[in-house]
């Protein structure tokens, strides 16, 4: 499975790149998969639901089945977070898997960065930081982008660079 990550910091754009990437992949006949960070609490299910009691029980791990999707909820109760690689080792067969967040992880990432942004670019001190996509001219010695070229993007992520292409 190929894996491109999408980085950045709160508000510079990540999830605006990351779904444009995603529908761009799509429409181009390949089959995507997301696995997005969230720093907060994260909770799909709601209180006084089959699934939310189920969990609340002790389920380790619930699935709610419907006729258009399904959903796998894993309590980690003691546990660690999931590092990414576990995380993807789960995921269904594709042809490629967006990642939003996951900073700290060295798969191939794109950092989105803008001119509001108050924080530093991360591509610095990131080698994994393979393009940048900025609202400014980034000193970035890759590609870099505009929020709007996001069939350029595609086209980059899927050239034959052998930086982009990671086994799981």
């Amino acid at each position: 499975m190929n894996v491109i990550g999408i980085v950045g910091w709160k508000n510079c754009g990540k999830t605006t790149l990351a779904s444009a990437l995603i529908r761009e992949l799509s429409g181009r006949g390949l089959t995507v998969n997301s696995v997005k960070h969230a720093h907060h609490g994260v909770d799909v299910d709601q209180p006084d639901t089959d699934s939310f009691k189920h969990r609340e029980a002790g389920a380790r791990e619930v699935i709610l089945a419907g006729g258009q999707r399904f959903a796998i909820m894993h309590e980690l109760r003691s546990e660690e977070e999931p590092a990414l690689d576990e995380l993807l080792a789960r995921l269904g067969p594709c042809d490629w898997v967006v990642v939003e967040g996951f900073k700290a992880h060295s798969h191939p990432k794109i950092e989105v960065h803008r001119q509001a942004c108050e924080r530093a670019p991360l591509f610095p001190n990131d080698a994994s930081i393979v393009a940048v996509v900025a609202d400014y001219d980034a000193d970035f010695p890759g590609p870099v982008f505009t929020l709007n070229d996001v069939s350029g993007i595609a086209d980059f992520v899927l050239s034959p660079e052998e930086f982009l292409v990671g086994e799981s």
